[in-house]
C-alpha cells in the first residue's frame, strides 16, 4: 500500500497506509465526526504520545491517555468515551492477537466471513462498522480473503460510493458525502411518513 486518501492530510494518511493499528483506530473513531477528522485522529495521538504502539497504549494510565486524547484540538468530540474505547481496542489486540493488528485479517488464512466475525468482536465495532472496515481492507489494502465482498454486503460492491472504503480522492469523498446526505434525507422522510 503506497498511499491512501482517508484523512485528507498527507502525514496522517501516510501513517494509516503503513500502520494497521492506526487504521483500526481511525475506523473506531469514525462516528459523530467527519470521516477526515476520525482518520486524522491516529496521527494526532501518535504526535502527542510519541508512539502509536498498541502495547504501550493498552498499558497506559487511562487518565494520562485521556489527557493526550483531549488536548486541543481533541482527537474526537467525545474524548472520554472514545479514549476508553481506543484503549479497550488496543488491549483486545494485545490479548487476542499478540499485539499484531493485521493478524485479525491474516492469521490462519481466514475467509471474508471469518474476518467480519473477528472485526465484530473488537470493542466499538458493530456490524456496520465491521462491514465498512472489511470493505476498506478489500478495496484499498489488497485483502484477498475469499468472499470478502459478500461478507461486506453493500459496502463491498464495486463502484459503490457508500463509505470511507470508497474514498480515494477529493471527488470520491464528495460522492460518498452526497450518498450519506441522501440516506439521511430518506430516513428522515420515512420517519415523517410514519408519524
Amino acid at each position: 500500500m503506497s498511499s491512501v486518501f482517508l484523512s485528507g492530510d498527507p502525514k496522517a494518511d501516510a501513517l494509516l497506509a503503513e500502520d494497521r493499528f492506526a487504521l483500526l483506530v481511525g475506523m473506531l473513531l469514525d462516528q459523530q465526526v467527519t470521516m477526515e477528522s476520525a482518520f486524522a485522529g491516529p496521527a494526532k495521538l501518535a504526535e502527542r504520545l510519541g508512539t502509536l504502539d498498541v502495547e504501550e497504549i493498552a498499558e497506559m494510565n487511562p487518565d494520562d491517555f485521556l489527557d493526550a486524547f483531549a488536548q486541543t484540538p481533541a482527537v474526537h468530540r467525545f474524548p472520554k468515551s472514545m479514549a476508553a474505547r481506543v484503549q479497550k481496542l488496543a488491549a483486545a489486540i494485545v490479548d487476542d492477537y499478540d499485539g499484531d493488528a493485521e493478524a485479525i485479517w491474516t492469521d490462519g488464512d481466514p475467509s471474508g466471513a471469518d474476518v467480519l466475525k473477528r472485526l465484530k468482536k473488537l470493542p466499538g465495532f458493530g456490524d456496520q462498522k465491521a462491514k465498512i472496515f472489511l470493505a476498506l481492507l478489500g478495496k484499498q489494502f489488497r485483502l484477498n480473503a475469499e468472499g470478502w465482498q459478500e461478507a461486506a454486503g453493500d459496502y463491498g460492491a464495486d463502484g459503490a460510493r457508500r463509505s470511507i472504503a470508497d474514498v480515494v480522492d477529493e471527488g470520491t469523498l464528495q460522492e460518498v458525502r452526497a450518498f450519506k446526505k441522501q440516506q439521511k434525507a430518506a430516513a428522515k422522510a420515512a420517519k415523517a411518513a410514519k408519524n
